[in-house]
């Protein structure tokens, strides 16, 4: 039952015809498929269109279409159109779509608008000789009339060159002057429609040397300048100052100091008996300016009239008589095997080690060995025997004195186990 009831169901029209666009010479249709399509499915889509008070309907497309979008083209600025799209099916049967009202073919209008490029929106800042080049896009159908202005002014023909194509507004000066700074105005204007943009232009060049040099005051090795900002900045602040100095000797110029933000300056550790100049260069943005502001009098850095005494210093005595920071310890060790004695002394002048046992001394014996170094004192005995066992002394002597220090050594046999 439900396969009858669809084959009762007609086959359908174009859904959702509407108009995407106009222009002068054509007209953009779309619209969706039919809602319902018979069981012979569907062949495609004829458009046709027929011109107001007129009955003629004429095909916009010789062959059917399965697209659903369409432009007509060929048309005639004025004309009112009526349009329709009619749905072709397998069967043969046709289903049409009209489109309600007319369509009148004729160009869009666009307002004006000028697109401002990112790095004109703050001043845009060009150095003097240097070229401009404002290359600024502007829209608008139909296209709309542009002017440039500075200042409220009209832009002087013989300096300035201006360039309009399709899509931009180009304003050209081949070689800048000071006098070229300023705010220049482009206006786009279509009818009553308008747009325009204001271009801030900021032309730069180096500064004038500062005025008005002078020394502020002269103390022991140090001079105070000081001195006002130049008359002319160059058309842009000053970043700082370079100061230098001169000897009369050599008249060589040494830079003391590079971008000074104030407007005084002290100088130190000048030469006594030479004779000084300064100078001072203003900055700005463009570099250095080209002359700078010469101080009209010298200084003279004079020497002391009294002959400098150095005061006499006792010097520190560090003698000392001979003192043992680590006396020698008593030790115990085994026949046959080699021991040392340590102890460390310390005095100024170094003082003369010796050692003895029960107070005969050992420097010529070759049994022992005596080592010194840094203060540290060794007697190394080698191989003892239990007749080494015994009293040693270490003695120290130097100009300031004597000191002795004794320690027991016990030697003992190895004992064989049975």
């Amino acid at each position: 039952m439900e396969s009858e009831k669809a084959k009762e169901v007609p086959d359908g029209e174009p859904m959702d015809l509407m108009v995407d666009d106009v222009t002068s010479t054509s007209v953009t249709l779309s619209w969706n498929s039919p809602k319902h399509i018979g069981t012979s499915g569907l062949a495609g889509y004829l458009v046709e269109y027929s011109k107001e008070s007129t009955e003629t309907w004429v095909a916009a497309n010789k062959e059917l279409t399965t697209k659903n979008l369409l432009v007509i083209k060929n048309l005639t600025e004025g004309d009112k159109l009526q349009v329709r799209v009619k749905a072709v099916h397998g069967s043969g049967a046709t289903a049409t779509a009209t489109l309600p009202g007319t369509v009148l073919i004729k160009q869009p209008i666009d307002p004006p608008k000028i697109r401002s490029p990112r790095n004109l929106r703050e001043t845009f800042i060009r150095k003097i000789g240097q070229k401009l080049n404002l290359s600024i896009p502007v829209q608008g159908n139909p296209k709309p009339t542009i002017t440039w202005s500075k200042d409220g002014q009209p832009l002087p023909s013989d300096r300035v060159s201006i360039c309009n194509s399709a899509t931009n507004a180009i304003l050209f000066i081949r070689k800048l002057e000071r006098e070229d700074s300023g705010k220049y105005k482009l206006e786009a204007q279509q009818d009553t429609a308008k747009d325009e943009l204001v271009i801030d232009v900021q032309v730069v060049e180096k500064p004038g040397p500062p005025q008005n040099l002078k020394l502020g005051s002269v103390w022991g090795f140090n001079v105070t300048l000081e001195w006002q900002p130049p008359k002319d900045n160059g058309n842009t602040e000053i970043s700082g100052y370079t100061i230098q100095k001169a000897d009369k000797k050599t008249g060589e110029w040494y830079t003391v100091m590079e971008k000074s933000h104030t407007t005084t300056y002290t100088i130190s550790n000048l030469v006594m008996g030479n004779h000084y100049n300064f100078r001072v260069f203003s900055e700005n943005l463009c570099g250095l300016s080209e002359k700078a502001a010469l101080c009209k009098d010298t200084v003279y850095v004079p020497k002391p009239s009294k002959i400098y005494t150095p005061p006499v210093y006792e010097e520190n005595n560090f003698n000392e008589p001979p003192k043992f920071t680590q006396p020698p310890v008593d030790k115990i060790t085994t026949v046959g095997f080699t021991t040392k004695l340590f102890c460390s002394v310390r005095g100024n002048p170094r003082p003369k080690i010796s050692w003895s046992k029960n107070q005969v001394l050992l420097d010529e014996n070759p049994k022992y060995r005596v080592l010194t170094n840094e203060g540290i004192c060794t007697l190394e005995i080698r191989k003892p025997c239990a007749f080494d066992g015994g009293v040693y002394t270490c003695q120290a002597t130097n100009a300031l004195g004597e000191v002795a220090a004794n320690c027991k050594l016990d030697v003992k046999a190895v004992v064989m186990a049975q």
